[in-house]
C-alpha cells in the first residue's frame, strides 16, 4: 500500500465550497480509480486555508500512471483545481511499521 499526501493551499474564504468540492471529487471521481483504497482530508487549525489530503493506493503506479495519467484526472482537477491558491505539493510514502 502507498500513501499519497497532498499539501493543498486554497484561496481565503473558500473553505466550505472547497470541502464540498473535494468530497464530491473523492466520491464521484477518485474513488472510481483502480487501486484507490480510501481517503481522508484534514484542515489546518492555525492555517484554515491549508488542507492535507491523504489517499491510500494499492500501488504507486495506480496513482501516478493509472489515475494521474488516465481519463479520471482531468475530471478531478476540474472539480478541485479552481480552489488551489498554488499547485499542491504531493509526495508518496510507504509504511515501515
Amino acid at each position: 500500500m502507498i500513501l499519497e499526501i497532498a499539501d493543498i493551499r486554497i484561496h481565503p474564504g473558500q473553505q466550505a465550497a472547497f470541502e464540498a468540492a473535494i468530497e464530491l471529487g473523492l466520491n464521484t471521481v477518485a474513488s472510481k480509480a483502480k487501486g484507490f483504497i480510501k481517503a481522508q482530508v484534514h484542515q489546518g487549525i492555525e492555517s484554515p486555508e491549508r488542507y492535507v489530503l491523504q489517499i491510500q493506493w494499492a500501488t504507486l503506479e495506480d496513482h501516478t500512471e493509472g489515475f494521474r495519467g488516465g481519463p479520471l484526472f482531468p475530471a478531478w482537477r476540474a472539480i478541485v483545481g479552481p480552489f488551489f491558491a498554488e499547485p499542491p505539493k504531493v509526495e508518496h510514502f510507504t509504511a515501515r511499521f
